[in-house]
Formats: structure tokens, sequence, C-alpha cells
């Protein structure tokens, strides 16, 4: 799926992120086919079926009632960072559990550890202790090539800053998780035209994210998650450069995403009003869970 190190995000391999420039460079080494060049990259790493052979995933089921199946169950998770000699504890013994179809805000102050469990979470870091079982899988012990498989299928990410490759068309940018999955062309477009339409942007389809407004483009992230109709939505202040109009939007999307289709959302958040809408709230604090006060 997409990875972010160093503030940005690479549609030439998973997991690693060079300049925009760099991206570009490497799709004039296949005449501007980011279709071809990406299927070379995942030839080279070993990674599923040919580009033309895979089928579209097939479409989820509408929501139903909660079940209380956990889709994320976490247990006594850590993470420590080494800045020079100092080590940071940045989680600190972290447990919980998130169900299938709930919608969960992370808040807390910065440095709070919230975005560090996000992260973790969507195995784009690896814990220092503890366990992380994301539908039924305990992604902290699986290797890089499956662990990049099963991001790609299962989990979706947005980012406060968007993350749109800046030469590509908006239908192109909606499409790429389905090139690293392998999915076929034509039914490809079809679902990438089709979220482009539920997020309000068919107008836009073919225009280059400096063409769009900041909301405009943070609709765009949504729709290029859901491709591969994952089962789990991070967000990671996904509202953080908006207004508080535009942003109150993109919450309705959240919301609607998970009553039609019942995927799972966790969002991290500074701001209140946003968390508000969420089915429930986890506070974190020095990098531990806060506990909720219990109504009397």
């Amino acid at each position: 799926m997409w990875e972010r190190r160093g503030g940005h995000v690479d549609v030439t391999e998973p997991g690693r992120a060079p300049s925009s420039a760099g991206a570009a460079d490497f799709l004039a080494r296949f005449d501007g086919d980011l279709e071809a060049a990406i299927a070379a990259l995942r030839a080279a790493a070993g990674t599923g079926t040919p580009a033309t052979t895979a089928p579209i995933p097939t479409p989820r089921r509408p929501a139903r009632p909660r079940s209380g199946r956990a889709l994320i169950d976490v247990t006594d998770l850590r993470k420590t960072y080494t800045v020079g000699r100092q080590k940071i504890q940045a989680l600190d013994g972290v447990s919980l559990t998130i169900d299938e179809g709930e919608f969960v805000a992370l808040v807390g102050a910065s440095g709070s550890g919230k975005s560090t469990l996000l992260q973790l979470i969507g195995g784009l870091d690896k814990p220092s202790a503890g366990r992380i079982v994301v539908d039924g899988a305990d992604i902290g012990r699986m290797r890089d090539a499956k662990l990049s498989t099963f991001r790609n299928s299962t989990i979706g990410f947005v980012f406060q800053f968007f993350y749109l490759q800046p030469f590509l068309q908006l239908v192109t940018n909606t499409e790429v998780p389905g090139m690293f999955a392998g999915t076929k062309r034509g039914p490809r477009r079809e679902h990438a035209l089709s979220l482009i339409d539920e997020v309000g942007l068919t107008e836009r389809a073919k225009h280059r994210p400096r063409e769009m407004s900041g909301g405009q483009m943070q609709r765009a992230a949504i729709a290029r998650a859901l491709l591969n109709r994952p089962k789990l939505l991070l967000a990671d202040e996904p509202t953080g450069n908006l207004d508080s109009v535009t942003g109150a939007t993109i919450m309705d999307l959240f919301e609607q995403i998970r009553d039609e289709s019942g995927t799972t959302v966790v969002m991290v958040t500074h701001d209140e009003e946003m968390a508000a809408r969420a089915d429930r709230t986890i506070r974190l604090r020095d990098g531990l869970i806060v506990p909720q006060e219990v109504p009397a």
C-alpha cells in the first residue's frame, strides 16, 4: 500500500519514499506507463500474480450490526525509539480491541503515542514488544513482502498531507493500489471512477492534484484508500489541514464508509469535535491508554 517515510509516498515500491522527481524519472524508463513500471517492480519482488491476470476484489457486503468480532487486537504493545544516547518510550504497554465496523478516534497531546500506535496497527513500523493482530493475522511477525501484500489488500491509509502523486491524474492516483495488487485494468478503472463519484469528484477525475483544493485532495486520498475494498481504514489527522466545514464533510464520508461497507475506521485527531463523531474515543497519555471514567 502506501508508506510514509520522511514526508513522501512512493508510487514505485510500497515501503520506500523517493522524491516525486525520482518517481517520475523511474516512470520515464517505461515511457510513462505506470502500470508497466509497477508490474516490473512486483515481478522483481516476487509479490503476487501478473497484473493482467489477478481479479479485482469481490465487493464487500453491506454493513450489518456489529457482531463483536475483533478486527484489531493489541496486547501489551511497546515501542522504543533511540535518539542519540536517549531512549524514548513512545508506547509503554498498550492493550486494546477494536471491533469490525467500529469507528474509533485516538486522541491525545502531541507525543502521547497515538500516531505511533496507528502506524504499528497499519504495519508501517515494527513493535519493540507486544502483539498486534489485524483480521486474524499477527502482523508483527510477518516478513516484509507478506506484510506489504497484506497492507495493500486489507488496510487503507489516509494522511494529513494527502500524498497524491503530483504528475498523475486523479483517476490514476486512485488506481495505484490496484496496480500493486495486480487487478485488471478495465474493472480497476471502473471501480476507481465509481469511488471518485462517491466522494463527489467526478468532474475532477482527469485533474492533477495542483488543480484541486485541500478538501478535494483529501477526498481523493480517501477514494484511493478504498480502491482495494479494505476491511480497515486508518486516518492520521485527516482534517488537520482543512477548515471546519471541509473537515465535517470528511467526517461525513468516514461515517458513510462505516455504515455502507462495514469498514472499520481508526482515526488519530487533535480535534475533540471531530473525535466526538466516532463511536468510541481512546485517549493516550505518555504512551499509555487513559482509563475511561465509568458513569455513576
